[in-house]
């Protein structure tokens, strides 16, 4: 595991030590969680390890919770670091796919971080983080739909594959025989059950299944023009995010609604 010194993405090693009692707790609580293979981490353990009191644990985070959701946001920033420093290409499709594997990649190399991170929701409780990872997601697939190849809104394209990363990459961390130890984009790539799912998903999501996997370019491979539905998408991210000057703010307001309706409405658009 990259950070089995301290336990802590992005952290240094034992010798340069930080004085912060929040910061050698944070650093504690990391360490004893990427150990603990899934048993729960004492208030004990984490004070002992880290050199202070229960009650400067209290007085930072309030609680172990108010703790452990301090090491999962900084987890988070770690995710967000992979995800964001990726080199997008021409084919935005093709950087979709290698997002979920970046995705699975840091599940499966820090597992017990990852499973505070995106397994810790109930009914009714959807966890932070995991709308935060959405919105990443939504952003790579206004590409996609920009390039009038996305069959449904980047917003509903994006919590259905979210959830097929999330649900494989909890899946591969539960039957993983080794815990927290490097794993290469290439050995995530050799994972069927990863890379499967993935392109099964995506295709479900697009307008031309064809292209997940086969199309360089990312265009749709078909040859023919987007659907209306799907030209109306295109459109809609497009103009999101280019903001033309053509038209005053009631103007685009008013024709991204109706872009909008017409895209998320596909059956009515079909009819008229």
């Amino acid at each position: 595991m990259s950070n089995s010194v301290t336990g802590v993405p992005g952290g240094t090693p034992e010798a340069s030590e930080p004085s912060s009692p929040r910061e050698r707790l944070l650093r504690a609580a990391g360490e004893l969680l990427a150990g603990s293979r899934g048993k729960p981490v004492s208030t004990r353990e984490i004070t002992k390890l880290a050199g202070v009191t229960a009650p400067t644990l209290y007085h930072h985070f309030g609680d172990k919770d108010g703790l452990m959701e301090a090491v999962a946001l900084r987890g988070f920033e770690e995710f967000v670091r992979r995800e964001r420093g990726m080199q997008r290409s021409a084919a935005p499709i093709a950087d979709v796919q290698r997002l979920w594997d970046v995705h699975v990649q840091f599940g499966l190399s820090q597992p017990q971080l990852y499973s505070l991170m995106f397994g810790s929701g109930g009914p009714g409780r959807r966890p932070v983080l995991v709308e935060e990872a959405e919105r990443l997601l939504e952003a790579e697939l206004h590409r996609v739909a920009e390039t009038g190849l996305l069959a449904v809104p980047p917003r509903q394209a994006a919590r259905a594959v979210l959830a097929a990363n999330i649900g494989v990459t909890l899946m591969l961390v539960a039957d993983a025989p080794d815990e927290g130890e490097a794993v290469s984009a290439e050995e995530v790539a050799a994972l069927s059950l990863s890379t499967q799912t993935r392109d099964a998903v995506l295709r479900s999501v697009v307008t031309d299944p064809a292209a997940v996997g086969s199309a360089p370019d990312g265009a749709p491979s078909g040859g023919g023009p987007p659907s209306y539905v799907s030209a109306a998408i295109a459109l809609n991210a497009t103009l999101q995010s280019s903001h033309p000057d053509q038209l005053s703010g009631t103007e685009l307001t008013l024709f991204l609604e109706w872009l909008h309706r017409l895209s998320t409405t596909p059956e009515a658009g079909r009819q008229g």
